[in-house]
């Protein structure tokens, strides 16, 4: 498995102009940046999300592009995802499996089995779903790739955060499997493990830990970066 990473001067993926993309959570974060550089790229891109504001925002930037609204871990709703795809693209080149959740965090032993499984269900769960429609959509058309979203926490434990590890370490082992699965059918299965980028989603996770601690917000975050720069 080869671990790549974005960035404004190589392309998430080579050759792409003309490619269609399916991008999910591709109206912000990672996603959105993943999204605007394909199109930037001269791919046609499909993508879903959960949030209504940023689907608007990303079609009034985007206006050529397409949008679903759907939750991953929904399989009604990616059963519906799919439908939209092969009628706005009629077809598929590459699958960016984006959508991920931050997850409970606290001790395990605090944790409801509810919040436990929904990190899993959106994290892990979401990809399988989106990969087994996408995969016949992929072999139709000759091959394609897979983009698979894992994080550093899906190779070191992460205390306090143990479903968000979990799911993502799963991740890994998803992608690997998939790769030795898939390559015969000229269907390449790639990871890229980021590890902590700016935004909604890590500021949520600090929040949480420092209530927990009864500390202040800054405070948290001053020993959370510190930490992790110890890694």
């Amino acid at each position: 498995m080869t671990e790549q990473q974005a960035s404004s001067a190589e392309p998430v993926l080579g050759g792409i102009a003309g490619q269609r993309v399916l991008v999910t959570a591709g109206a912000s974060g990672i996603g959105r940046a993943i999204a605007d550089l394909l199109i930037a790229q001269g791919a046609r891109v499909h993508i879903c999300d959960v949030s209504d504001e940023f689907m608007a925002d990303f079609r009034k930037v985007h206006p050529t592009a397409s949008a679903s609204k759907a939750d991953v871990s929904d399989e009604a709703d990616v059963e519906r995802l799919f439908t939209d795809l092969e009628r706005e693209l009629g077809g598929l080149d590459a699958l960016v499996n984006n959508a991920g959740i931050a997850g409970p965090t606290g001790n395990v032993e605090d944790m409801s089995p509810s919040e436990w499984r929904r990190c899993i269900e959106v994290c892990l769960v979401g990809q399988f779903l989106c990969t087994r429609l996408a995969v016949p959509m992929l072999k139709a058309g000759g091959g394609g790739a897979i983009v698979n979203m894992s994080s550093a926490a899906g190779r070191h434990g992460y205390a306090f955060r143990t479903p968000y590890s979990a799911a993502k370490f799963g991740v890994v082992g998803f992608t690997q499997s998939l790769a030795k699965e898939l390559g015969p059918s000229n269907i390449r299965v790639n990871a890229i493990l980021p590890g902590i980028v700016e935004g909604p989603r890590i500021e949520g996770v600090i929040r949480d830990r420092a209530k927990q601690l009864g500390i202040p917000y800054a405070e948290m975050e001053t020993q959370y970066l510190a930490n992790v720069s110890l890694r």
